[in-house]
């Protein structure tokens, strides 16, 4: 896979200057803010997790909130990050340990523009037993080639589970390889996607479909989506996307403002 290269070294080296903001700065970051609080009324990140875009204007940088509960996110907590996973000016505002998450997906996957890392619960089981997470509805499609599992412990050993440096980040990356999710054993996972509407699409999907899939496992067995039928049904999924992210957008707007 092609990487984005940031130096000699392959990582952002010296001082970075931050991106001076234009009005569609402003409004990807509007719409980062919006993610955050749509993917906590979707109950798929709590207190924990974080959502991240790349910036159009300079695909070696990257917006994501500062160390907080993404509920709470407002558009003053966004900074601005290289590919090193450092933030560019960090005006004493802590970062989030996991970070490299997303510095070393978007160093290997150049057309990924939105990432999602959740916590979202009823994925869990799947990452941690033999059962593969499959598509079993047409929203699903996406995950029709397969969803890879993350073991920290293979390049690692015995750890606190967190992707906190370069090194958990890009052995993540590469077990994401070219799929648009993968499973992190004993932790949570992670969604990507070519727009922040399809990231957060596929990270609320992610956790809908593992609970569908649990549950009609208990029945007896599961008539999953066939290869041809995920990847139609995915096709078809992404032209509408915006449908359902103008819904969750006005849903978190109603009686308040980010």
């Amino acid at each position: 896979m092609k990487k984005i290269s940031a130096g000699k070294s392959g990582r952002s080296s010296g001082k970075a200057r931050a991106t001076k903001r234009t009005a569609t700065d402003k409004q990807a970051i509007a719409d980062l803010v919006a993610a955050n609080r749509i993917l906590y009324a979707q109950a798929v990140l709590d207190g924990y997790g974080h959502v991240s875009a790349r910036l159009d204007a300079n695909p070696e940088r990257f917006w994501l909130s500062r160390s907080m509960a993404p509920g709470l996110v407002t558009a003053g907590d966004i900074m601005e990050f290289d590919l090193s996973g450092e933030p560019v000016d960090a005006q004493g505002r802590a970062s989030y340990a996991e970070r490299f998450i997303h510095s070393e997906i978007y160093r290997h996957r150049p057309d990924v523009k939105a990432i999602v890392h959740s916590h979202s619960p009823a994925v869990i089981p799947f990452g941690v037993t033999s059962v593969p997470l499959q598509p079993i509805f047409h929203m699903s499609g996406f995950l029709g080639g397969g969803v890879p599992v993350f073991e920290i412990r293979e390049t690692a050993g015995d750890t606190d589970m967190l992707v906190r440096n370069p090194v958990l980040g890009e052995a993540l990356a590469r077990r994401l390889a070219n799929k648009p999710a993968a499973l992190m054993r004993g932790h949570g996972s992670v969604a990507v996607g070519i727009s922040l509407p399809q990231a957060v699409f596929r990270a609320i999907y992610l956790e809908v479909n593992a609970r569908l899939q649990a549950e009609a496992m208990k029945l007896g067995s599961v008539n999953f989506l066939t290869a041809a039928e995920a990847n139609l049904a995915s096709a078809m999924n992404d032209i509408h996307v915006l449908r359902p992210w103008m819904l969750w957008k006005h849903e978190i707007g109603k009686g308040k403002s980010a």
